[in-house]
């Protein structure tokens, strides 16, 4: 616990660039000749809302001839990209010197090399705003109808003309970062380990759970830094995610295969008999083995069923093969990985940061049994574009968007609740959402 509150700084709170550098920076990238700083910003606050390794940000409000909007300004630290890329290098010639060791059982070169190709393109802030642009809309629309559906998470869009490559002007997500979300509660008189922070929390974990199942699965394109500086606890009670920097395209083969496996395992966990069906467990290890996973010489048969089974479902106790679920274990797949597929890391990356937020909860989620119904309408669709008869209607979209609408009319009104009737409706949606046989229990990942 000491290592990690220390290495959590790092996620937000480095230290800070001088306003005066912030200033002229800004400066330098967005205006135009003959234009003055007040002419774009009529506030520009002078410390930081967050610093990290490449840039910081702050807030500001625009000028009335640029909207008079209130904005969050991303700001790169000058001259950090041939730094981060040397050191990154470094790490790479150090990682390739161990590797194949015993003693260092994940391959840390093919980490450091997914890790040098998502820093090229971090460190510049127009492919940046589009990628926010593009998240955004892939998790407001529905792909099979193309209708707008209710986001799971908030995300801010760029700011027109306010963009460039070491600047990046975007909506403004009034709230707290994940990272400082324990204080903010204390701050504000709220138990972190009360009901409603409880409840908080599982909607939370839902919300995540949801927008990295819809963007990893359904057009591969998902957030590849999702730590909790990058996920905001919003004012209002949402979720916010920010922070469109590194963000990882993987191929539709990859997310069709990715889409059987969650089926598969979801199978496996709806068995509810005694004992494993072997034929489920080669199949996921074919899926596994599809995917690009390998294992060292002599591992047993059932180690990429267990691999698969320990990333994405954090539900089960064991694993099959004799395996350990804790990856610190000598006995966890982890131990016996000889490869896992580079295209595929920052996937794991995400499904890791959702299994400790489960952990830290108390919760045992199952990503897999979350993101099997993303990944049937997936496999659906796909069939359904090569049948000659093309797809049928899906009334089920439409209940689905009437359902999640009400259910957000019903998270406003909750909100909207003295203190302590809020803590009773939190209380009394908290345990129906642990028995998962009532209505209200949907409050608990729907508010």
């Amino acid at each position: 616990r000491e290592y990690t509150d220390r290495l959590a700084g790092l996620t937000d709170l480095v230290d800070p660039m001088p306003y005066s550098l912030v200033r002229a920076v800004v400066e330098q990238e967005l205006l135009h000749d003959g234009e003055a700083f007040d002419d774009v910003f009529a506030q520009f606050d002078d410390q930081p809302l967050g610093a990290a390794s490449v840039a910081q940000v702050h807030r500001a409000l625009l000028s009335p001839e640029y909207g008079g909007r209130e904005v969050a300004v991303k700001v790169q630290r000058p001259a950090i990209e041939a730094k981060l890329l040397g050191d990154v290098a470094a790490l790479k010639a150090l990682a390739k010197a161990v590797r194949g060791f015993d003693a260092i059982p994940v391959d840390y070169y093919t980490v450091f090399s997914e890790l040098e190709v998502q820093l090229s393109d971090e460190f510049d802030f127009i492919k940046e705003a589009a990628a926010m642009e593009r998240i955004g809309a892939a998790l407001s629309t529905d792909p099979a109808t193309g209708s707008p559906r209710p986001p799971p998470v908030v995300t801010p869009r760029p700011v027109g003309g306010l963009v460039t490559k070491r600047v990046l002007v975007m909506d403004y997500l009034r709230g707290e970062p994940l990272s400082r979300a324990v204080e903010a509660m204390e701050a504000r008189g709220i138990d972190p380990d009360s009901a409603e922070a409880q409840l908080f929390g599982r909607k939370l974990l839902s919300a995540l759970t949801e927008a990295f199942g819809l963007t990893i699965l359904e057009g591969g394109f998902f957030h590849a830094d999702p730590h909790p500086g990058n996920i905001f606890v919003l004012d209002d009670g949402r979720v916010g995610l920010i922070d469109f920097g590194q963000v990882k395209q993987i191929g539709a083969r990859a997310s069709t295969t990715l889409a059987k496996v969650m089926v598969a395992l979801a199978a496996r966990g709806a068995g509810g008999g005694e004992g494993e069906d072997e034929a489920q467990l080669d199949e996921i290890s074919r899926l596994a083995l599809e995917l690009g996973v390998r294992l060292r010489d002599g591992s047993p048969r059932e180690g990429p069923a267990a691999t698969a089974i320990w990333l994405f479902d954090g539900s089960v106790d064991t694993l099959p093969g004799g395996f350990d679920t804790n990856e610190l274990s000598p006995n966890s797949p982890v131990k016996v990985l000889q490869s896992f597929p580079q295209e595929l890391t920052l996937v794991g990356r995400s499904t890791v940061l959702i299994k400790g937020i489960a952990s830290r909860l108390g919760v045992r989620w199952s990503l897999a049994s979350e993101w099997a119904p993303i990944a049937r309408r997936l496999l659906a669709r796909q069939s359904a574009a090569r049948s000659p008869f093309g797809a049928p209607p899906r009334l089920r979209s439409i209940v689905r968007l009437l359902g999640q609408w009400a259910a957000a009319k019903l998270s406003a009104v909750v909100l909207a609740l003295p203190p302590p009737l809020r803590r009773l409706v939190a209380a009394v949606a908290l345990r129906c959402s642990k028995r998962g046989s009532s209505p209200t229990g949907q409050l608990a990942t729907q508010s």
